[in-house]
Formats: structure tokens, sequence, C-alpha cells
């Protein structure tokens, strides 16, 4: 897989040697001539000493190329403008951007070119509802405009799902269960998987059926 990562902070740089080391090849472009010192002098990781908000910089970088496109400069307005020439000018197929100010996560959407819109804060606030919740729904990760949601439950002894095979829980369509995490082990689900008070169980829910899920799996 070809990634191509506009902005070498902290940020930058650490998902570029993490892909890099996961085998894909992997483009940095940035303004800093210094970006390359940064690296180990005998990496795979080729460099761009450019304006990744300019669209010829990404034409340098045969962004059409590119499987997955990351903006993770530290200004939330760069990382716009390079997610939306990233998607309408070179059909870069995933599109990811950093948000930097959590005020601005609304902006991060399919319009302008963003298939997934990583904020910091909110992925810490869901850990810690994550790890303190049981009984209720917390949302983890959205994708495509809010449209497609990772959420996670933690069954609690009063719900409706307890003891209850996935086969006769009746989700709807556009809901499936991706994992139950049960005493520390991640277990595949199966339809004849029966659910326990305790299990973590995540889910992808489309728009609209969050709260059927939710009066399936949570107490009232």
């Amino acid at each position: 897989m070809r990634v191509v990562i506009a902005g070498a902070g902290a940020v930058g740089t650490f998902l570029a040697e993490d892909l890099s080391a996961n085998g894909h090849k992997v483009m940095v472009v940035d303004q800093n001539p210094e970006t390359k010192s940064h690296f180990a002098v005998d990496t795979p990781i080729e460099f761009l000493h450019a304006d990744a908000c300019e669209a010829d910089a990404l034409q340098a970088a045969q962004l059409d190329t590119a499987d997955v496109v990351i903006a993770a400069t530290g200004d939330d307005e760069d990382n716009l403008v390079i997610s939306l020439l990233a998607k309408q000018e070179f059909a870069v197929p995933r599109v990811i951007a950093r948000v930097n100010h959590p005020k601005n996560n609304w902006l991060f959407t399919e319009s302008w070119g963003v298939d997934v819109a990583v904020s910091t804060p909110h992925l810490l606030s869901a850990l810690v509802e994550e790890a303190v919740s049981v009984g209720s729904v917390v949302h983890l990760l959205n994708f495509k405009n809010g449209d497609i949601r990772l959420i996670e439950v933690t069954l609690d002894s009063k719900s409706p799902a307890k003891n209850t095979m996935l086969m006769t829980l009746a989700l709807p369509r556009e809901a499936a269960v991706v994992a139950i995490v049960r005493d520390g082990h991640v277990i595949t689900p199966r339809t004849d998987t029966r659910l326990s008070d305790g299990d973590e169980i995540l889910l992808l829910v489309g728009n609209g059926c969050e709260d059927a899920v939710r009066r399936l799996l949570v107490a009232s």
C-alpha cells in the first residue's frame, strides 16, 4: 500500500516510521527542508520538500498512485485543503485527516474530501467513557461524515441481550457486531455466540439505527 503523509511533525513522523516498518511504501511531504534529518539515514521513506496545500506539490508526490493520504499537519485549515485536493483532484481512495482543534471537528466531512477525521481530544474522551461506562453506548469513531460509527457497549446484568445468542438478537440490517471483548480476550462474533454481562461489544452502526441497537443491548 502506498501512503502519502502531509506534515512531518511528531504525529506525521511517527506514522511514517510505523507504516514503513509494517511494509508500506511511504512518502512524507513537508515544507521543512530538515524533515529528512528526523529519520534514520537508511530509511526507505521517500521525502518531498514542498507545500502540500499546492496542487503542483501533490502532483509531484504522485497522489494519483496513492492508496491513502494522511493530512497530519498542525493546522486544521491546511489539513482540510490537502484533503479536498487529494479527493477531488487526485481521487485518492482513502483520506484521513488530523483534527487539531476539537471545535473544528464538524468541518472534517466528505464535502471536504475527508473519509476519516481523527480528533485526539474526542478519542481521549471516548476512551475515558469506554473505561467507566457500563450499560451505555460509547461513541469511539465516525466514518463517512458520521453516517457510520464505531460504538462500544458493555453489557450490565440487566441488559435485555444477556444470555442471548447473536443469531436471535435481531440487530438492524445496518448494524454489525465486529468484536466482543470478554475477560481480556477478543472473541470473533459467530451466530451461536452467547452474550454475557460484562461483555464489551464493538459494533459498526449505520445512520438511523443506533436507537434500535441501544434498545436491544441497554437496559431501559
